[in-house]
């Protein structure tokens, strides 16, 4: 093992270099600290040091002693994490000298890399969108509310966003703009419950102020669920504290938050005043963009109070959905009337406080345990309902439910990852996020489904788009009522999709780009382009591929599962739906025999229409086209394994008759796809005759240019008259799907393809995309390790790993999470690298595991069959709970019940 220890001063670090147990460093240096760079900069001095040389872990051997991490040191006149630092950026495990006299050095190592795989932490104060994409990422929820990881304390400035949502929860309000009224619908922010904070000896109650705090300390646990934020604070007047805030969201009794508020007096004796308050002025301000319109949702329509409790009644403004908050707050003392209330909007909030009376070095610890009720998942009265669940509500209940259900969930979900600390506590982020942003809607009480940012932000108002697709596979891998329930929400909007469909003169259903409430269009029809702070034209509803993903939907989880009763009840009603559609879009050619779908946009969103074109929208996009095509297929072969008497029953509602099975048949043969000489799939018909864009140009005035089209929008150009590309389109169906798949497509089209078409249409793609989408680059991982090109494969999964961590596109993850990119990074885990293919017809794994991973380990439910994967470099070891059969590379091999199997490969 070899290790690095560092000595830290204020002007510099002193590193030793050696393996563990040698008296005498190999080597020594110091790095010599730059104050005019930051401290990331700063250490990426030390790497370079490093370049070479083989690091397993660090060992700080004069961290400072604080509560909450062994790696706190003072340099430059400040503290920093430098061991979450180091961990970052060498992927390696950093402990403190006093752990390895405590524990031994093997002893303390594990037990960091353990903490490090289980817990995201953030140490310090920061300020603007990096706090708020802190916020997001530390988001407690249980898929019914989602509560953003902001300070109890905090409420709505620019440095702090303390938002809480309820799933479906939408209002629609409109806006005049330019003398036009413009109506959106948005995800509504719903009241502050959680604020909670303190006083010494009757002064004014404790804000958020950076003059104030000395240091601030973030874990959320992944064990539990659990937010916990240790803050030590001196107040102005000489008192200083340590604040322990733990918050957590009741995965079992969903309607439930619990806060524990623990707070120790270090210098002083006196009294402490606890405030508890639920803010009901809150308004819908995430995000910068949408300040122009109207964000005004909710209106409070009561108060109430008993001597622990207060409650807070309210409406939002349109959609007229009823809510209670009910919040009680016990702990030492006694219950006061809190102070007369002077504020403006004074009626929109409710207060309480707890005195108690304190000496130093002793902690007093609080509950606050707060409900959420609406009509639209509770029939009976919300106020005698609220009241009666409070009751029952307490912090240590909610703890035991959180870490209850999460332990199961590990158990069946988990994906073990050894040799990589980012990889392994990434992953197991994601799949927080994709969870608690929906466990609650497995109930079947809440008709919702998960949208593109979780319930952590108000990018994208909240709505859901075709993102679901790449999360529903790991949803139906894991819990299959909870993969059912995001297609219920689906197909209870059928109905509004069919109008859709009507009201654009089309048969069939055509589902929105941006879903919401009902299931009518919710996307903008202007955009607010930063870069000229004008409102642009926006056309992309035109994304009809939104049923085609709502149709993938359906029939991967019925592959998956092996829910054949769900296709017969709701699919393939869906499906007929769908597809007849797609039947009105197509438009024959006589001469050419060839069928046409135009007047619709593909994945790539930059391109909208086509120069000098007299209709809106494109022609022939090859991941449309390619995706209805495979969707005539599916429904032929379903409508043929199906009982008839199912099919003949679906028919009878939809209209599906002999000669609509006859005109998919023949669609399906002869859809158009414009392909050049060189086997390049066209992304439209037309995208040859456009020029190319120079890149290089543009990198050297703009620097990031991975959202061309405003760049080019700003400079008085459009995108549409380039080949450029925000993210994977034309070769989309190839991640959908699989080589073989699409290639099959293809020929059935009448188009045969070159052999190593696929690598040459993924360079001529990857020389035109500036990944303005962060789906973008797991899709391009997807597809170049597809190819066989895994150093690049790696290249682009790391980055779209680590997308949110790092908030690589500069302050997006601050308006919310990006739930697809988590879903398609977990899948792609277990899916290409594991080489575990669950979408494809049979199961069949085939590894290419990352080089630093050493093993990878997974559950998988494929149905009806559990099995758990183990793999290394070499080999493949399987074990299913009832008999299976798969195929291991070359290899065709029989299961027997929970006996494995191992297979080289």
């Amino acid at each position: 093992m070899k290790i690095i220890t560092l000595h830290v001063l204020d002007d510099s670090l002193q590193v030793s270099y050696a393996p563990a147990g040698q008296p005498a460093a190999q080597r020594q240096f110091t790095i010599a600290y730059n104050s005019d760079q930051a401290i990331g900069e700063n250490l990426e001095n030390l790497r370079l040091k490093l370049a070479g040389l083989d690091v397993d872990a660090a060992v700080i051997d004069n961290a400072l002693s604080y509560p909450f991490s062994d790696t706190v040191v003072g340099i430059n006149h400040q503290r920093i994490d430098i061991g979450l630092a180091i961990t970052n950026m060498l992927n390696i495990p950093v402990v403190s000298s006093q752990a390895i006299a405590d524990q031994g050095l093997n002893a303390a190592l594990t037990a960091k890399r353990n903490y490090l795989s289980w817990h995201l932490d953030y140490y310090g104060q920061y300020q603007g969108k990096r706090n708020y994409g802190q916020e997001a990422m530390l988001t407690v929820g249980n898929g019914f509310f989602g509560l953003r990881g902001a300070y109890t304390e905090a409420h709505a400035d620019h440095d702090n966003y303390p938002g809480m949502y309820a799933a479906g929860l939408y209002d629609q309000l409109s806006t005049n703009i330019n003398g036009r009224q413009v109506t959106n619908e948005d995800l509504v922010n719903l009241p502050n419950a959680q604020a909670l904070t303190f006083g010494v000896d009757h002064q004014n109650p404790f804000q958020i102020k950076a003059s104030d705090i000395q240091d601030i300390y973030r874990s959320l646990d992944l064990h539990t669920g659990a937010l916990t934020t240790t803050m030590l604070v001196q107040l102005p007047t000489g008192h200083s504290l340590q604040i322990k805030t733990t918050k957590l969201a009741n995965m079992k009794d969903w309607h439930r938050l619990g806060i524990r508020y623990s707070v120790t007096p270090l210098n002083f004796a006196g009294t402490l005043q606890i405030y508890s308050e639920i803010d009901g002025s809150v308004i819908n301000s995430n995000v910068d963009r949408y300040a122009a319109f109207d964000q005004h949702h909710i209106k409070v329509t009561g108060t109430g109070q008993q001597p622990d409790t207060i409650y807070l009644e309210g409406q939002t403004r349109a959609s007229k959905v009823d809510f209670i908050f009910g919040s009680q707050l016990v702990g030492p003392g006694k219950a006061l009337d809190a102070p007369v209330d002077t504020r403006p909007n004074a009626e929109q909030h409710i207060q309480q406080m707890r005195s108690v009376a304190v000496q130093p070095n002793q902690t007093y610890t609080f509950e606050k345990n707060v409900v959420l009720f609406t009509n639209r998942e509770t029939k009976t009265d919300l106020m005698a309902t609220a009241t009666s669940e409070l009751q029952q509500a307490s912090f240590a209940n909610t703890l035991a439910s959180s870490t209850a259900y999460w332990q199961q969930r590990w158990a069946g979900a988990d994906i073990q990852i050894t040799g990589d600390i980012t990889a392994q506590k990434l992953t197991r982020v994601n799949l927080y996020h994709l969870f608690s942003s929906a466990q609650a809607i497995a109930s079947g009480k809440i008709d919702a489904s998960v949208n593109a940012r979780g319930l952590d932000g108000e990018a994208y108002r909240g709505h859901v788009f075709w993102d679901e697709m790449f999360d529903l596979p790991v949803y139906a891998l894991h819990d299959p009522q909870l993969a059912k329930q995001l297609l219920m929400y689906r197909y209870r909007r059928l109905p509004a999709a069919k109008q859709n469909a009507k009201d654009a003169g089309f048969a069939g259903a055509m589902y929105p780009w941006q879903s919401g409430e009902v299931g009518d269009e919710q996307s903008q029809v202007v955009h607010l382009n930063p870069l000229t702070n004008t409102w642009d034209p926006d056309y992309s509803s035109l994304q009809r591929h939104v049923s085609l993903a709502v149709a993938y939907n359906v029939i991967m989880y019925t592959h998956i599962t092996g829910d054949t009763d769900f296709m017969a009840d709701y699919g393939l009603e869906m499906l007929e739906e769908i597809s007849q559609f797609w039947l009105s879009k197509a438009k024959l050619d006589t001469k050419t025999g060839r069928y046409t779908i135009d007047q619709v946009m593909g994945p790539d969103e930059f391109h909208e229409n086509y120069p000098n074109a007299d209709s809106t929208g494109l022609a022939n996009n090859a991941y449309t086209n390619l995706m209805v095509t495979w969707l005539f297929n599916q429904l032929t072969d379903l409508r043929q394994s199906l009982p008839q008497s199912q099919v003949a029953a679906v028919d009878q509602k939809t209209g599906f008759n002999q000669a609509v099975a006859k005109k998919v048949a023949d669609v399906s043969h002869h859809l158009k796809l414009d392909i050049n000489p060189d086997g390049i799939i066209g992304q439209f018909e037309g995208y040859f005759k456009l020029p190319r864009l120079d890149f290089s140009k543009y990198q050297k005035k703009y620097g990031d240019i991975s959202r061309m089209d405003r760049i080019l929008k700003a400079e008085g150009k459009t995108p549409d008259a380039y080949q450029v590309a925000k993210q994977a389109d034309a070769l989309m169906a190839f991640y959908s799907l699989d080589a073989t798949a699409v290639m099959g497509l293809l020929k059935q089209l009448g188009y045969d393809l070159p052999q190593q078409a696929l690598m040459k249409n993924l360079q001529f793609y990857l020389d035109r995309t500036t990944h303005g989408s962060t789906l973008s680059r797991i899709v391009y991982a997807v597809l170049t390790a597809m190819a066989g090109n895994m150093d690049q494969s790696w290249k682009l999964f790391s980055q779209a790993l680590l997308s949110d961590y790092y908030d690589i596109q500069g302050g997006t993850t601050a308006e919310g999470i990006h739930l697809g990119v988590m879903g398609a990074v977990t899948l792609m885990s277990t899916r290409h690298y594991a080489g575990v293919d669950v979408l494809a017809p049979q199961l069949t794994v085939n590894p290419h595991l990352p080089e630093n991973w050493q093993t990878l380990r997974f559950h998988q439910l494929v149905r009806g069959i559990r099995y758990t994967f183990a793999i290394d470099h070499r080999q493949v070891t399987v074990t299913a709970d009832h008999a299976a059969t798969l195929t291991i590379g070359q290899h065709k091999v029989s299961l027997k019940p929970q006996q494995p199997a191992t297979i080289s490969y």
